[in-house]
């Protein structure tokens, strides 16, 4: 017989994964070592979110300021527009 069933002890009693599956249940993958999550729900190297969230910068692009400049320039172009029928 194999010792395969006294080498599992210490693998059966590691710390469980503490994220939720798509059913609702928890994940039953071992966490990484000195983590709280498995190697697929973020607890390997590298994984998540960068420290400063780049993502999440804001543009400025819906600032009052750049609204304003932008109805400026379309009131410009509706004159130009104008002017330009005008002469035709």
């Amino acid at each position: 017989m194999s010792g395969h069933l006294r080498n599992a002890g210490p693998m059966l009693a590691s710390p469980r994964c503490g994220a939720k599956t798509r059913c609702g249940g928890a994940c039953r993958s071992p966490a990484v070592h000195g983590r709280k999550r498995c190697r697929m729900h973020g607890g390997a190297p590298g994984s998540g979110a960068p420290r400063a969230n780049h993502n999440a910068r804001k543009h400025g692009m819906f600032t009052r300021d750049s609204i304003a400049e932008r109805r400026q320039i379309q009131a410009l172009l509706g004159e130009a527009r104008k002017l330009l029928e005008e002469m035709k």
